[in-house]
Order: C-alpha cells, then structure tokens, then sequence
C-alpha cells in the first residue's frame, strides 16, 4: 500500500463522523468565512429554524463583492440591502465584520490570510468558488453553496465525499517575466477548464518552491477554473516565513509545535495519485486568453486558434460561439489586439506583490490615450502598504485610477464594469460572456502583461516596452 497524500492527511484530521464506503464523511470546519452576497439566505434560514450560530468565534464576514470602490457611500439599493442584512446578521451573532470602511476591509480571500487566520492543515470554507485560494498554506479550502452555509453556521461541519487527487507537476524554472499566473494560463490550456473536475489538485515541483506565498494564493485561487474542488501546495519555509510576523497566529511554545505539526503536511514520497498531469515550464512565455472561458489560452506571442482544427466537437463549437462573442477571427496575432480597459486586482491578482509588479513595469510611463486603467487593491492594508512605498504615485502619474478595496471588476455586481462591449485586460479569475458587465469581452493576463497593456493599447508583455 502507498503512502498518503497531502489531502489525506488534513482529511483524516477532520473526519468528525465517517460515513464509510457509500456515505459522505462529517468533516469538522476550523474556519468559515462569509460576504454579503452569499450569506443572506443561509442566516433566514437559521433564523427561521430559531439556531444560532454554532462558533461565531470561528466565522469571518467582509464585505466585498457589491461595494463600491470609488466612494465610502454604497448608494446602489440592493448592495445596500445585502450589506444592511450581513451587518444585521452579523451583529444579531456577534460574528466580527470588516465592513466597507473599516481599516481590515477587503476581499475575503485576501484579508483572511494577511490576518494570519489562515494556516496549514486547517479546514477553510467559504460561499464563494475562489476559497481555494487558501490551499497555498497547505489548507484544505474550497467554496460552498448557500445551504452548506447554513449547515456550517449551525454545525461548524460539513458532509463531504472524498474527491480524487490529482498531481500537477511543474517541470523546470520559468523565465523572468512568467509569472504564477502564466503558469496557470498554461495548465488551464492544456487540461481544458473542466479538465480537473472532481479533483483536488497538489501543485509541486521546483518552480512551485521558488514561488513566493503570494504567487501560490494566485495558482490555488485559478484551480477552480480547471473545475478543481480545491487546490493545495505542502506548506513549508516559505509558508512558515510569510506567517511568522502574522496576527491570529500561534505564540511561543505552541508556535514551535506548530512548526513541527505543518512539516508533516506533505504527501509521503510514495503516496498515489488518481491522476498526474505534467506541465514543462521551462520554455513558457506569457500567457494570454482569446475565449470565454480560461482555458481558452495561448501565449502572447501566438495567434487565436482555428476552431476547426480541434478534434472534439463540443470544444470546437465552445470556440465558434467564443470568437462569435469576442469578435475575433482565428489567425489573429494576439499582440494585435487593441483593448480599451485595464484591471489590476481581484483575489487572484490584488496583493502587494502585484501591485509591486505593475509598479514597476509602469515606471515612468503613461496608459495609453482612450486607455482606462483601474487599479484596485485586495484591501485596505494593501492599499496603506501600497501607498507607504508610493506605489500609489506611479499608478496615478502614469494615469491609472487608484481605488479603495474590493472585488471590483472581477464581476458586475458593483459599480466597477466595463463599457458595452469594450475589450479589458483583466488580473482577474474569469471570462465568461457578461461577467465584467453586458457584453464585455475579457482577456485573462497577469499583472506584468495587464501593465504592459495599459501603455501600448493592445496586449504585451513587459519586453515589448523596451
């Protein structure tokens, strides 16, 4: 028999009740984070059901994804509606709430692990896809749907199948100017976006321990865009470093012990997986999509595929109806691509590494003329940090807008859209048809390409300005 993986690992340590071979396991949730647009519904049905929330103490709320970024004042009637209910629930339950204003606002999955409430080996949940996000300490983190909420609220557990494990091997060191998210583009192309459905993937490999514990939050938010439950990386020093000046993290002794307890979270050198997928990134360049959905991804020195040329007949109709809505035509060089909006930020793509790479692909460079640049930090400690290093000044020298915290124009649920139909160059986590507003056709690109971008008008990389 082979040796267990790092999935199994945190799994056995959460196993409450097991629900043996045909049954869910309980698994026990050592941290639930909340918003305002996934929680309401959860706490009706609480309330109606006269329960209280079982740990208040172990639940995080924000608010994020419906407030404004350009203003303090949320004047939209129903993002008022659903920040009113969370800040209502929240007080009924005594659950802390970092509200829009607050010093600790932010993105969800941004604050928690700045805060240093998220460390290895612990259980994350969330009503919201990108908990993944959180699988970079070596957490076991996913998103759940509203009625889980409700059962996390009122339990502190969660009924779960076992998912499959799924190795992704990173071979080889990237290039200057690849990024996590390059690297991400590139498996997403390869295994397709519902390539790792049912999986929980581990990402290894030399590239993936050179990467900074910001850049693997960037990798393990884009898992769920292979249609991945969650996605995790073996903690180790690199974690232990970002952690160790943390808030919410453990003191003196029970710090050591801690230490000693997270080295063990690795998957025994002779542990199975269901399935192994091997990405050579020795040779990657940027990456870019043309498409709807984050698969649809070439390198930014390619051109759009022919749809005709691929094999499968449901792929090849996905990339028909993709050109049809981005207005493309296969063959089209990628760098030829003008775009008219710039957006740096979201859980993927809105920490202070990030916002150190535009910086300084920005200089003293300006957006281009009719080019919109927002540039939005993943909270308000990384918009003060931001402005402590006077990022902020490069930003609005070079004409970008500089925001306040929040998720912004990842999705149109706030005011941050794009335009009708205008083409953006996106950090974010998605391109499907609609979601950065009615008709806006999106381009996923890391921040060093978003920044590049900015400056030439149409999709580049960093290299290009020189």
């Amino acid at each position: 028999m082979g040796g267990t993986t790092l999935l199994d690992k945190v799994w056995e340590q959460h196993v409450v009740d097991s629900g043996g071979e045909s049954d869910p396991d309980l698994l026990y949730v050592d941290l639930h984070l909340i918003h305002e647009a996934t929680s309401p519904q959860a706490f009706e049905g609480l309330r109606t059901a006269a329960r209280p929330v079982r740990r208040p103490d172990l639940t995080l709320a924000v608010e994020d994804h419906n407030v404004p970024t350009d203003s303090r004042v949320i004047k939209d009637p129903i993002s008022l509606l659903q920040v009113g209910t969370l800040r209502r629930n929240c007080g009924d339950q005594g659950i802390e709430l970092y509200s829009h204003g607050h010093d600790l606002q932010g993105i969800v999955h941004v604050v928690g692990p700045e805060l240093g409430f998220v460390h290895p080996g612990m259980t994350v949940v969330c009503g919201d896809s990108h908990t993944s996000t959180h699988g970079a300490f070596g957490a076991l983190a996913f998103g759940i749907g509203t009625s889980d909420v409700e059962h996390v609220l009122a339990t502190q557990t969660l009924a779960l199948s076992r998912p499959k494990t799924m190795a992704v091997e990173f071979v080889g060191m990237p290039s200057d100017g690849v990024t996590p998210k390059d690297l991400m583009l590139a498996l997403l192309a390869k295994i397709g976006a519902n390539g790792a459905h049912g999986y929980v993937l581990e990402y290894r490999g030399e590239a993936i321990r050179a990467t900074s514990l910001e850049g693997r939050m960037t990798i393990c938010n884009l898992s769920i865009e292979a249609g991945a439950r969650a996605g995790l990386v073996a903690p180790d020093e690199v974690t232990f470093e970002y952690l160790r000046n943390r808030a919410n993290r453990p003191e003196g002794v029970a710090w050591e012990d801690a230490i000693a307890y997270w080295n063990s979270l690795r998957s025994d050198p002779d542990a199975e997986f269901d399935r192994t997928v091997v990405v050579d990134v020795s040779d990657l360049t940027p990456f870019v999509t043309w498409g709807t959905n984050p698969g649809q991804g070439v390198p930014l020195g390619g051109v759009i595929p022919e749809p005709r040329l691929l094999a499968d007949p449901a792929e090849r109709a996905a990339a028909e109806q993709a050109l049809a809505y981005m207005d493309l035509s296969a063959g089209t060089r990628m760098r030829d691509i003008a775009i008219d909006t710039v957006f740096v930020g979201s859980c993927t793509n809105g920490r202070i590494e990030d916002l150190r790479a535009v910086a300084r692909v920005l200089g003293d460079r300006r957006v281009a003329p009719g080019v919109r640049m927002l540039v939005v930090p993943g909270s308000m400690s990384v918009r003060r940090e931001a402005e402590r290093e006077g990022l902020h000044e490069v930003f609005l020298r070079a004409g970008a807008e500089w925001r306040l915290a929040g998720c912004s124009m990842c999705l149109g649920m706030n005011p941050d859209r794009v335009s009708g139909a205008q083409r953006c160059a996106s950090t974010s986590n998605r391109n499907y048809e609609g979601r950065q507003g009615n008709r806006a056709r999106t381009h996923l690109v890391s921040p060093e390409v978003a920044a590049a971008t900015a400056v030439t008008g149409h999709l580049s990389a960093p290299a290009d300005l020189v």
